[in-house]
């Protein structure tokens, strides 16, 4: 009897779930592997960064997302290396062999060459990074009600966001309504709505991959919210108590207490991996340049897919790094497989379909790109709730969240605003 077909998936993201759970009838083996043992829905992190959300609104246990599929197994472990010529990822603690795999294991934060201020500047990627930046923000709050030097104070609420894409537009419109609505009357001797709150980002606009007209309108919402915008301004240095940024022949040193970093991502280790192993070629972010199949030139048997695949074969342009590209990407590699098992003829290439692409601001404040339509303010902002209520994974997790949002609109009141973590006392006054 032939050994049952053996299907690997190192990530359990957007792309690798989508992956497995297209996998589900299959004539095969599927092993999921991931260092988590939770899908966190990504794009509603900075709701958890900013108290508006818990972890556990937006993760979902993968064993209970995939408890169905009787084809499938989930595995807690981390891959540290992959031995093309074997056909086996080696594990932290173990190896495992396959006879395919689909490599899904995203990106991390990167720092242009600076990897020292990620300690003064924290990035978003993980559960651990939105409560880390939830509890920097909420602490510069209660240090300035502690202090008494006034300079200090303004140091101390004063928010630098680094990058104007939609994680750093969210974030910046979330903070400011945390300032000036959710904490207004929680303190006695500072002012939470004096808070300054300015968005550094290096290309002329904010929202950069969206059509101008958007770019503006996210502008104008978050100037609205008194969010000073600074556009063309690259970071310089970043250090405990300030950051430098520099405007064309301008330089200035902003003092504050928080930094976060929401520029750039770098691609995962395994992509380095296998440009080494399999000789996959990688582009400048360190992503694996794919096949139009998606797999890596030479080895039929290895798809990359999501944040670590860089595919240029339908634009000239690699995909986004977002949700959507990683889940088609993930649907279209399952039935690559399933019809090669099957001996059924190969598909074409993967094409991938834009459905658009939404930011929020603030409250019925948002900008939607449809492709064949634009939107801003209250339209936007109602699509973009739809969106995103759909996309999230389970319908216990779909409710809760309508209900936070719908509690959040009515009260202001963020309930998850919570500091936790190492001790924070005694406080750095």
């Amino acid at each position: 009897m032939a050994q049952e077909h053996r299907v690997v998936i190192l990530g359990g993201g957007f792309g690798g779930l989508s992956a497995a759970q297209s996998l589900k009838r299959a004539p095969a083996r599927v092993t999921l592997i991931d260092r988590c043992n939770y899908h966190l829905f990504q794009p509603l992190l900075y709701q958890v960064a900013t108290g508006s959300l818990s972890p556990a609104n937006i993760a979902t246990p993968l064993r209970t997302i995939l408890s169905k599929q009787k084809n499938t197994e989930v595995l807690l472990g981390e891959a540290i290396h992959i031995e093309a010529e074997n056909r086996r990822v080696v594990l932290s603690d173990g190896a495992l062999d396959y006879d395919t795999l689909i490599v899904a294991t995203g990106s991390s934060h990167q720092y242009f060459g600076h990897d020292e201020w990620e300690e003064f500047a924290p990035g978003l990627k993980t559960v651990e990074d939105g409560t880390n930046m939830r509890r920097r923000i909420l602490l510069a709050f209660e240090a300035a009600e502690r202090e008494s030097d006034p300079a200090k104070v303004r140091a101390w609420m004063t928010f630098v966001i680094v990058g104007g894409g939609p994680t750093g537009a969210e974030l910046a419109g979330a903070l400011a309504e945390i300032a000036k609505d959710t904490l207004r009357h929680d303190f006695r001797k500072i002012d939470p709505s004096e808070a300054r709150i300015i968005l550094v980002e290096g290309t002329d606009r904010v929202l950069p991959s969206y059509p101008p007209k958007l770019s503006e309108d996210a502008r104008r919402m978050l100037s609205r919210l008194g969010i000073k915008v600074s556009t063309g301004a690259m970071v310089t240095d970043i250090r405990e108590h300030s950051v430098t940024i520099r405007e064309g022949d301008r330089t200035e040193e902003i003092l504050t207490r928080t930094v976060l970093w929401a520029a750039g991502v770098l691609a995962s280790p395994l992509g380095r991996i296998l440009s080494q192993e399999a000789g996959a070629p990688l582009d400048k972010a360190g992503r694996v340049i794919v096949e139009p199949d998606l797999s890596i030139p030479g080895r039929p048997e290895i798809f990359v897919i999501g944040d670590l695949a860089s595919f240029s074969h339908q634009t000239g342009k690699p995909l986004p790094g977002v949700a959507q590209p990683a889940i088609q990407e993930g649907h279209y590699v399952a039935k690559l497989i399933k019809g090669r098992l099957r001996g059924e003829k190969k598909p074409g290439p993967f094409r991938y379909f834009d459905k658009g692409n939404l930011a929020v601001i603030g409250r019925a404040a948002a900008v939607a790109d449809l492709n064949w339509l634009q939107l801003s303010g209250l339209p936007a902002w109602l699509i973009w709730i739809f969106v995103h209520l759909l996309y999230i994974v389970q319908f216990q997790n779909r409710l809760l969240v309508l209900l936070q949002w719908g509690w959040l609109y009515l009260t202001f009141n963020r309930s998850a605003r919570l500091i936790t973590g190492k001790n924070p006392l005694p406080l750095d006054l």
